[in-house]
């Protein structure tokens, strides 16, 4: 019964995100609008993390597996995919590269800011 009022509150929060997504004209997912409504409730103490834990962290350990599905259909898609593949690949590499080097970066400056304090 604890994991199915966890499951519930998580699902509540990504309601209240498809809810956001509907009114405000923004183009924002309705998911990262419910991610940042559970942050928020999180740390205002509104919700507790116990509330949430135990699925939240089921729901990690399966994420992999929710893939699965995604995959099969670009599988199923490889014809139109096809003619686009070597583009894709570069931009892979090529933003792979770019937030190496940003994180690196910011990474950086933080551990320099904190040995000065």
């Amino acid at each position: 019964m604890k994991y199915l009022r966890q499951f519930l509150w998580i699902l509540f929060f990504s309601f209240l995100g498809e809810a956001l997504r509907a009114l405000l004209p923004l183009p924002v997912p309705a998911s990262i609008y419910g991610l940042v409504l559970l942050f928020a409730a999180l740390e205002l103490g509104i919700l507790k993390l116990s509330a949430v834990q135990e699925t939240g962290k089921f729901l990690i350990e399966i994420m992999p597996v929710l893939f699965i599905p995604a995959g099969a259909g670009l599988i199923d898609s490889w014809d139109a995919l096809r003619p686009m593949c070597i583009p894709v690949i570069v931009i892979m590499i090529v933003s792979t590269v770019i937030v190496m080097a940003i994180s690196g970066s910011v990474t950086q400056f933080v551990i320099r800011r904190g040995q000065r304090d």
